[in-house]
């Protein structure tokens, strides 16, 4: 592992000049060994790294995978496996025992730590998520650490994460942070996996019109972990997409956080586009995409290059998934490149009555009075550049 330090990246100090919040989120690899027993060098580095980072003034949240695997080796299993009932005992054993350790460390230096346990209904409801916010501010405020993880004794399927690098990269879009920074058992994003391919190289840095073929990497999930490279580079594009740089890189090596944030060329750092408001971001970084809308060409130029334009049904040519109104849905220009995410009013079975329709003959096709606009300006993010073409 390379531990030679590198002079900065403009690349990467341009976007890291004022981070004032930031979210680090550290997976299981670096947490546990192998048997399951915490990796005390690592949380004992990491702790004094955030020390530093707020003794400096800094606001630090921390998101820890970690407790299902210490769990089932408490429990005496050998590695965790799919089974719900059983990840949610696993879940129930080692949150506290993973707990213990943190606290330790960050009581070490004079810090108290805070525990919030999270399914993806806190953040997915805009009411719960605002009252998710306001208490980590008053964590912070206080001079806490909050440590998140996900709430792995509840959690079912959709109301899971999936991984805590989505809900770290969640976490960073509700809190408006400056920088989330994801630390792993690998040296960052590859071409190909290295563990396979000699020719393998590593990816520096990563622009936004990069990142839909940076997904399609190989993949090297452990067994231990529910996350994987792909999970990784999606986290990297919600955070992004809310206009929060990120970086990834090998959590062992010294000083990481620091290196990182002086913007050193150090693992892969995903450029981030423009800032987005508040609720935009919420948008963007709250819940999973339930379904697809396609659109005309005409419909695409207007979300693209028009501000303040809604989605109107008469530029709809299809809709993919079963969404209900309300849900967050991806649209899609006619080659399938994706132009923007939004609200929908409509469930699915309804758009697909409405598409291609004008907006004065929505209520005759259903029967019922309805919304002039599929998706509304104000619950919309183009995600797409907006003077592209499709």
């Amino acid at each position: 592992m390379p531990r030679v330090s590198r002079e900065p990246v403009p690349a990467r100090t341009e976007h890291l000049r004022d981070v004032h919040r930031l979210v680090v989120k550290v997976g299981t690899r670096g947490v546990a060994d192998v048997d399951g027993s915490p990796n005390e060098p690592n949380i004992q580095a990491w702790a004094q790294e955030i020390a530093g980072l707020i003794a400096e003034g800094r606001e630090v949240l921390l998101v820890t995978s970690g407790a299902v695997y210490m769990g089932f080796r408490a429990l005496g299993l050998d590695k965790p496996v799919d089974a719900l009932r059983l990840r949610q005992a696993g879940a129930a054993v080692g949150q506290p025992l993973l707990m213990r350790y943190w606290r330790r460390a960050f009581q070490q230096r004079g810090l108290v730590v805070a525990q919030i346990l999270l399914t993806q209904d806190d953040v997915a409801d805009r009411r719960r998520a605002i009252h998710l916010r306001n208490t980590i501010f008053a964590l912070l405020e206080a001079g806490a650490i909050p440590i998140f993880n996900e709430n792995d004794s509840v959690s079912v399927d959709g109301v899971t994460f999936m991984d805590n690098d989505r809900l770290a990269a969640r976490l960073a879009g509700l809190i408006g942070a400056d920088f989330l920074i994801l630390l792993t058992d690998q040296n960052g994003l590859f071409t190909r996996d290295p563990d396979r391919h000699q020719d393998a190289r590593l990816v520096s840095l990563v622009r936004q019109e990069e990142l839909d073929a940076a997904q399609f990497v190989e993949d090297r999930a452990r067994a231990e972990s529910r996350g994987g490279m792909k999970a990784k580079v999606r986290a990297a594009e919600i955070a992004v997409s809310c206009g929060i740089p990120c970086a990834l890189a090998h959590g062992g090596e010294p000083q990481v956080i620091q290196r990182l944030l002086h913007g050193e060329d150090l693992g892969t750092f995903f450029v981030p586009r423009e800032r987005v408001s508040s609720r935009k971001s919420w948008i963007l970084s709250g819940q999973e995409p339930s379904g697809e809308i396609f659109v005309d060409e005409g419909a695409c130029r207007a979300l693209r290059q028009r501000d303040g334009s809604s989605l109107l049904p008469v530029g709809i040519t299809d809709a993919r998934g079963e969404f209900a109104s309300g849900d967050l849905v991806i649209l899609r220009g006619p080659d399938g490149a994706e132009i923007a995410r939004g609200l929908v009013n409509y469930a699915a079975h309804e758009v697909r009555v409405i598409k291609g329709s004008q907006t004065r003959d929505i209520a005759r096709l259903l029967g019922r009075s309805a919304h002039e606009t599929v998706v509304h300006r104000d619950n919309m993010v183009v995600t797409a550049p907006r003077n592209g073409s499709s």
